[in-house]
């Protein structure tokens, strides 16, 4: 580990005390479940958008 993985905003901070917060946020990163996927594909319309047809139909066909 580098010193600019870990920066102190305020105040000092011995390298005992980097390590030590370091060794607690690894260890609830891997204490943490997997997380399930976040992206569902949506659904399929069952309607089609006017905007979004062709602009002629036959006369004859039905729709």
């Amino acid at each position: 580990m580098t010193s600019a993985d870990i920066r102190v905003e305020k105040g000092l901070a011995d390298p005992e005390e980097v390590a030590a917060i370091t060794a607690v946020l690894l260890a609830r990163a891997a204490a943490r479940p997997p997380e399930a996927p976040t992206h569902r594909p949506r659904p399929r319309a069952g309607w089609r958008r006017l905007e979004r047809e062709g602009g002629f139909r036959a006369p004859h066909s039905w729709h």
